[in-house]
């Protein structure tokens, strides 16, 4: 983050004490779904309620971003079927929730290696994101097969890439230069982050724009995780001094 994106930042949380980005490892669906008896995938459907929670409470509160860490790289080593219902119950999330996301003003984005989707998912995703591009109110963006290494390597190649060519000089290459070549590029840095499920790790997720982020971990799984929860992380977010390295 640049001193004038930081001082951006922390301007805006002034006027409102809450964050501008927040970003969420949805973790313990099957978990959940396990302690009841039922399929993992019942679980993941189950959560897909947590999510239009925390999407409808950000529009609320007039949080500008929210990113959910939906699909990672290492997802595809699950068993097949369990990645198939996943892909499945995607489109069937998409499916319900864009006349919503059009009403609320709610805009859709992709973050991730979106070409190693299915054909028939990419498609559901271009078309929710060619409905809602004008939507100004809230910017959800889903992170599907994403993994932060693989996203930091291929913005490193890019600039490769571009040394290569002559369109830069190696020492031209900055912060703001790769950063500009992210999946989230024109996205500002999560502000926080919170974790469901009680792991105390951010299993290769936005490595690096959780530099400064504020980190939150609460033991309720997921489809447990509701808008009462979800206030409260605000409100201790609230109370956190930020210093971005300062004093």
């Amino acid at each position: 983050m640049s001193s004038n994106n930081a001082a951006q930042r922390r301007a805006a949380e002034t006027e409102s004490g809450l964050p501008v980005h927040v970003a969420i490892i949805m973790d313990g669906n099957g978990r959940w779904a396990q302690k009841r008896l039922l399929s993992r995938i019942m679980g993941h459907e189950k959560g897909s309620e947590a999510v239009r929670m925390a999407v409808r409470t950000c529009r609320e509160l007039g949080i500008a971003f929210l990113t959910l860490y939906a699909f990672s790289t290492e997802n595809w080593q699950r068993p097949k079927a369990e990645v198939d219902g996943l892909m499945r119950l995607l489109r069937k999330f998409l499916k319900a929730e864009l006349p919503e996301m059009l009403q609320n003003n709610v805009r859709l984005q992709v973050i991730g290696r979106v070409e190693t989707l299915p054909a028939d998912v990419r498609e559901d995703l271009q078309q929710a994101m060619s409905a809602t591009r004008a939507n100004t109110a809230l910017q959800l963006n889903l992170a599907l097969s994403y993994g932060g290494r693989d996203e930091i390597t291929r913005a490193a190649r890019a600039l490769a890439d571009e040394v290569r060519s002559g369109a830069i000089r190696l020492e031209d290459i900055t912060e703001e230069r790769l950063a500009a070549r992210l999946d989230t590029r024109g996205i500002p840095d999560p502000d926080l982050l919170i974790r469901t499920g009680g792991d105390m790790r951010i299993s290769n997720f936005l490595l690096w724009q959780l530099a400064y982020t504020e980190i939150f971990v609460t033991s309720t799984l997921w489809p447990d995780f509701d808008r009462e929860q979800f206030l409260t992380v605000l409100k201790e977010f609230k109370t956190r001094e930020r210093r971005f390295g300062r004093v």
